[in-house]
């Protein structure tokens, strides 16, 4: 008989905003110890939150969490209203899973009158009530700026994933594939380098910079080399796409044959998710792949099935996070 004995996964009660239900239900059939929970979202006339927790008393005791996407400044006050309310509900503990961290880019003030709302947003999660199993747990994944963790206060205890052992899966499967290219990781910029190299030393790497010529910025290869390679380009997030369209074209003339991009968070304001599509011709593909996960559930619906795209989805990752 062993004598090693199977720690029992907590039970968890899983509630979560509207445009994350099928990220939740994904998360729910990772586990069987992972309980989905609604909430219903109504409004009143004049369009203020009309919200209701379903379930309030049995939840008492109970490991309880919430999975939230503050996609826009319209939707994140109705769910505070519900992760402040939670808390409160005599649970065992609480669970704040956000994804994208979404004022991470605006970290630092650079002038007198800049406003830091990636302290503002910080500021606020850290006044969520504690629970009666003390300060609430908050699961981030790939925040922009890691010095971002001592925004927060004593009333949370941040987690930060990251998405890339998701890529690392990726690349293992392409280079089981029959005439698989050497994979090289390129970096779009220092600050890349800096955050995600040490997950990523068992990779050549390639790391681009931007230079300052006149009143434009251009993209240049600071070191390495993406001949003949499969390169990819690894970032935490995507905007317009520009950065990473002119690293394809750095990279493209130097000689790469092929060049994919993987980011955690493809926000694409304004559809510029479009910029990246392949067109029906036979014209020459930029981008080969182009991964992200479904931390924007926006952008995962509006991507689905479009070439280069593929969505990797952060459920499992989540599923193991709220057993921690």
């Amino acid at each position: 008989m062993e004598n090693e004995t199977v720690k029992k996964k907590k039970q968890v009660l899983l509630y979560y905003c509207v445009e994350m239900e099928d990220v939740a239900r994904k998360i729910a059939s990772e586990s069987d110890s992972i309980l989905l929970h609604s909430i219903n979202w109504r409004s009143f006339a004049d369009g203020f939150p009309n919200l209701f927790i379903n379930n309030a008393h049995d939840i008492r005791g109970q490991h309880v969490a919430f999975l939230a996407s503050f996609s826009s400044p319209a939707v994140i006050f109705e769910q505070l209203s519900v992760i402040f309310a939670l808390p409160r509900l005599f649970v065992a503990s609480f669970t704040l899973v956000l994804p994208f961290f979404p004022t991470g880019t605006f970290e630092r003030m650079e002038e007198e009158g800049d406003v830091a709302t990636a302290f503002t947003m910080a500021r606020i999660i850290s006044n969520i009530p504690i629970s009666r199993g003390g300060p609430t747990s908050l699961v981030i994944y790939d925040i922009h700026a890691l010095q971002e963790r001592f925004y927060f206060g004593d009333n949370v205890l941040p987690l930060f994933e990251t998405g890339i052992p998701l890529l690392k899966r990726q690349l293992q499967s392409l280079q089981l594939l029959p005439n698989s290219e050497k994979i090289v990781i390129a970096f779009p910029d220092d600050g890349a380098w800096k955050r995600f190299h040490k997950q990523l030393v068992d990779y050549p790497t390639v790391i681009c910079t931007k230079v300052r010529e006149g009143d434009k910025r251009i993209v240049r290869l600071k070191e390495g080399n993406p001949a003949g390679c499969h390169v990819v380009i690894v970032d935490d997030l995507v905007q317009s796409g520009g950065t990473l369209i002119e690293c394809q074209k750095v990279l493209a003339a130097h000689g790469a044959s092929k060049v994919s991009a993987y980011v955690t968070h493809g926000i694409f304001p304004k559809r510029s998710w479009e910029r990246f599509l392949h067109k029906n011709d036979d014209s020459e593909k930029a981008f080969t792949y182009f991964w992200t996960t479904d931390s924007c559930p926006h952008t995962v619906k509006a991507i689905a099935n479009k070439a280069p795209f593929q969505v990797i989805s952060l459920a499992g990752s989540i599923a193991d996070a709220l057993q921690i």
